[in-house]
């Protein structure tokens, strides 16, 4: 277990900000070689395959990410410092998602020699999870094969997130025609955005999820106006999307592009809801283990691996996430690994 600590001490000491991972991507691969595992490094994404690989198995993904936020502000402590006070390590990255990622590879280490496993096993710490970024696990499914199931390291406490909101990122352009303000003049494009503002604000979809909720629309930024005097004749306005797995990102932009005037331009729709049966074995195995299941309003990588069943679930809290003084327990990562050994042992996919 303490070699398992040890690397996420190291990894907290080592800035890792999305896009420069270099150092931590290279942390991850000298431990797997002290391990005797080899690996594959594509970017700053690190991955390996099992020892007794068998290409008539069913193929699982051990997911987590090395990446982290930039600190919060507020911090009382040094975030590259991974101090250990009562059996709390804090740091960036620790519980997001430095414990899940730590625990995975504890458990593909377990796994590793094992001969006679009913399926293949691939770990991979990658990177850009916390901008959804072209260069993390999106770059690197076709090099990994073929996959039956992922099982995505965030801090779920340990609990079975089987939905997983969705998120687009809408700009809207409201256009109007300038003029002095103090005459009748122009079109204020700040009075026609804020009358799109409105609607998004009242618009209900009518398809509610039992474990997601509604789709969520919230107008997040609003720019406009040069100066005073001036009648704007642009306002640009943010809208962030959250979409249940009723909606694809898609449809949910048709619908507001119908019922505004504004001009709307998606960032992407890539990001879409995802989920998992509640008859998967792996679901199921959980449900024998007494773990409890639940949808999760925040987005993970599991958005960008399309076309398998997908489930998240990892050490540590998710409130703890991009706050200061971050912190996860020793007895998280360690429950954790009991958990995720538990949850393979004997699955049959």
């Amino acid at each position: 277990m303490n070699k398992y600590i040890t690397l996420l001490q190291n990894l907290i000491s080592t800035p890792s900000f999305s896009r420069k991972e270099a150092e931590t991507a290279e942390l991850i691969n000298n431990f797997f070689k002290n391990e005797d595992i080899p690996t594959n490094r594509k970017w700053n994404n690190i991955w390996a395959k099992s020892k007794y690989w068998a290409e008539n198995k069913p193929t699982i993904l051990l997911n987590s990410h090395h990446d982290t936020v930039k600190p919060a502000k507020g911090y009382t402590r040094n975030p590259f410092e991974p101090t250990i006070e009562k059996g709390i390590l804090y740091g960036l990255g620790s519980n997001d998602a430095g414990g899940s990622l730590v625990a995975l590879i504890a458990v593909f280490v377990h796994f590793y020699n094992r001969k006679n496993l009913p399926f293949n096993l691939i770990i991979a710490a990658t990177a850009e999870e916390e901008i959804s970024g072209k260069n993390g696990i999106a770059s690197i499914l076709g090099d990994l094969g073929q996959l039956d199931l992922g099982i995505i390291g965030e801090p779920t406490q340990m609990r079975m997130a089987i939905a997983e909101k969705g998120l687009m990122v809408i700009d809207g352009y409201a256009k109007g025609k300038s003029g002095h303000a103090a005459r009748e003049e122009g079109i204020n494009a700040l009075y026609i955005a804020m009358e799109d503002i409105q609607r998004i604000k009242n618009y209900e979809l009518d398809l509610v999820s039992n474990l997601l909720g509604k789709t969520k629309m919230s107008v997040t930024q609003v720019t406009a106006g040069t100066q005073h005097n001036v009648v704007p004749d642009n306002c640009h306005f943010v809208i962030d999307v959250r979409t249940n797995e009723h909606y694809s990102n898609e449809a949910v932009f048709e619908i507001l592009q119908k019922n505004t005037d504004s001009e709307l331009k998606a960032r992407s729709f890539r990001l879409n809801s995802s989920g998992i049966s509640l008859d998967h074995p792996i679901v199921k195995k959980g449900l024998k283990m007494a773990l409890p299941y639940y949808g999760s309003p925040t987005l993970s990588d599991q958005a960008l691996i399309n076309g398998i069943p997908t489930i998240k679930i990892g050490c540590g809290k998710s409130e703890r996430s991009h706050t200061a003084d971050e912190f996860i327990y020793i007895s998280e990562i360690e429950k954790g690994i009991e958990i995720y050994i538990d949850l393979l042992e004997g699955l049959f996919l």
